[in-house]
């Protein structure tokens, strides 16, 4: 095989392997998420609940949120999202929970975001629902957040199916959870446990990180990496064409002529 045939096919592959990597993340990273930038123990935190539309010809009207039973959190606050309409719901535990030293009697049970008319998550959309929850309980490191999605066409969808175990396959419709910290492996963090529900902050909702946009990311690179590798290829292909020797101009020997003599 010719130099120039390999290099132009190994581009075509690369460009091939990207385009491929960009198309399928998507259908397999459309879940509903639960995002923190940092979680502690006996802290609040900002919680942002990520929701892709996964129907080709449906809108996301609905999305209610189940806060745990177990590890109850007493105070959530919400950040208004336009054209969607939020409510908060406490309910009383059946017994009081003890939880950073305090007798939690009452706990957020669930969350819930309703678009207004003519408002919905279009398909190949997604909307993020932040939440400021805590104080965060101090016996766990995992919170479940199963999650509700309706569309407008009836289909409800629930993300509550169990993390897999390790090396098992991700489930279906995985419920959204976020890892808590422990306070001496946050030396940083502050203690908020005697602290009201506040609002939210810009800055943490705003650098909350999802797989998702990473791995969207790194396959939009790939592609454009493997397009500028087949561009190059072609480029140096060009430029190591055999060159086309000039040739020089014939060299005369000038002559003298004298008056009336022959020339020498």
């Amino acid at each position: 095989m010719s130099t120039t045939r390999f290099a132009l096919r190994a581009g075509g592959v690369l460009a091939v392997a990207g385009a491929v990597a960009l198309v399928t993340a998507p259908g397999a990273f459309a879940h509903v998420t639960a995002n923190v930038t940092t979680a502690v123990q006996g802290s609040y935190a900002v919680i942002t609940f990520r929701v892709p539309n996964e129907e080709a010809d449906a809108g996301t009207v609905k999305l209610q949120v189940t806060f745990p039973d177990s590890y109850p959190i007493p105070g959530a606050s919400v950040r208004p999202v336009p054209g969607w309409k939020s409510q908060v719901d406490v309910e009383p535990l059946p017994a009081p929970i003890k939880e950073n030293n305090l007798d939690v009697k009452n706990a957020v049970k669930t969350v819930t975001w309703t678009a207004d008319a003519g408002t919905r998550i279009n398909p190949g959309e997604f909307q993020e629902f932040a939440v400021s929850a805590g104080p965060l309980p101090d016996d766990t490191d995992e919170l479940q957040f199963p999650a509700v999605q309706t569309y407008d066409n009836g289909v409800v969808v629930n993300w509550a199916d169990a993390p897999p175990a390790a090396g098992q396959k991700e489930p279906e419709h995985p419920s959204p959870s976020i890892k808590l910290q422990t306070k001496a492996n946050a030396p940083g963090a502050m203690d908020m446990s005697a602290m009201g529900a506040t609002g939210i902050t810009d800055t943490a909702s705003s650098t909350a990180v999802s797989d998702n946009t990473a791995r969207w990311l790194g396959g939009a690179g790939l592609l454009v990496g493997a397009i500028g590798v087949g561009v190059g290829a072609g480029a140096v292909l060009r430029t190591r064409r055999p060159a086309v020797a000039t040739p020089a101009p014939a060299s005369t020997e000038s002559t003298t002529t004298e008056k009336g003599g022959k020339s020498e």
